[in-house]
């Protein structure tokens, strides 16, 4: 088995704040949620398809990670659910939505987004992103700010970071390869660094491996491509939330940042977790979750 470059791994580890089937039919993906209804909406040429459920005066749009599908946030859907309604989305090229050869851009799917919340009849929503879905919530926040009445972030950053085009370059081209695949499983797989997530990072990795390589390297391209505009939160008139897993790139500096944004928000860390710790302690994460919803009054009456 070839190794991985070590700068993948490092890189890995760096960004993974950012990270969180090719045919055009949509096929069922082994990581969805159930009970929910199932949609699918129109967004120019293809579709979109994403899962309502619950009920309550309040909604929550959950928005996945890099590569990942709804189904990620099935730990959250039982305590959430009989709180508000829930809007669970396939990005575009993810899951069960199209995947069409295009550029996947955080605006683009930022736009999805927003289509989603149309046909959805969601005129306002909490917006929880992991990974790659936390420069989505903030591009919808830059696009509609009237839609959005908090904005979570989980283990993603709330600011582009600045990293050199080149070494950028270099963590994609990892994705472009043809053993993709391979580096796909160690490098994803180096964010799991507890012991006892085996089964669940092979689960996570097969799930991520379902997203066509094209998505991929696009997907990357556009949180990374130096022609993109960054998702940089200046200033926030809505409750901001973050829940982090350990990592040396939340300083105190950007802890600081955070706090800045809005006259509420909340930073919190679940220790002893990986990049996706609203699977491993699912418990932890949902009482932190409802803890900020009932801080910001977000549930409402």
């Amino acid at each position: 088995m070839n190794k991985a470059p070590s700068s993948l791994t490092t890189a890995a580890g760096l960004l993974l704040s950012l990270l969180c089937v090719s045919a055009q039919t949509p096929t069922k993906s082994t990581n969805s949620v159930s009970p929910g209804q199932s949609h699918f909406v129109a967004f120019g040429t293809n579709r979109i398809h994403y899962v309502t459920t619950g009920k309550g005066n309040s909604t929550i749009v959950l928005i996945h990670c890099w590569a990942g599908n709804h189904g990620f946030w099935r730990e959250q859907v039982p305590v959430l659910a009989d709180k508000a309604r829930l809007v669970l989305i396939d990005l575009p090229g993810h899951g069960q939505s199209d995947k069409p050869h295009t550029q996947y851009t955080m605006d683009f799917f930022a736009s999805a987004v927003l289509t989603v919340m149309r046909d959805a009849r969601v005129d306002k929503a909490t917006l929880i992103g992991h990974s790659m879905g936390t420069p989505i919530i903030c591009r919808i926040y830059k696009q509609a700010p009237e839609k959005v009445a908090a904005l979570i972030a989980v283990d993603g950053t709330l600011r582009r970071p600045k990293i050199p085009a080149e070494r950028a370059e270099q963590f994609i081209a990892a994705f472009r390869a043809p053993e993709y695949r391979e580096n796909t499983r160690q490098g994803m797989g180096s964010l799991f660094p507890v012991p006892g997530t085996e089964a669940l990072r092979d689960r996570v990795i097969a799930e991520l491996l379902a997203t066509p390589q094209y998505v991929m390297v696009s997907a990357m391209e556009g949180m990374f491509g130096a022609d993109q505009p960054d998702w940089d939160v200046k200033k926030a008139v809505v409750p901001v939330g973050v829940i982090n897993a350990p990592n040396p790139m939340w300083t105190d500096e950007y802890k600081d940042y955070v706090r800045s944004l809005s006259a509420k928000t909340d930073y919190r860390t679940i220790e002893g977790v990986g990049h996706w710790l609203m699977l491993e302690k699912p418990g932890e994460f949902n009482t932190m979750l409802t803890d900020m919803f009932k801080k910001f009054d977000l549930l409402g009456k």
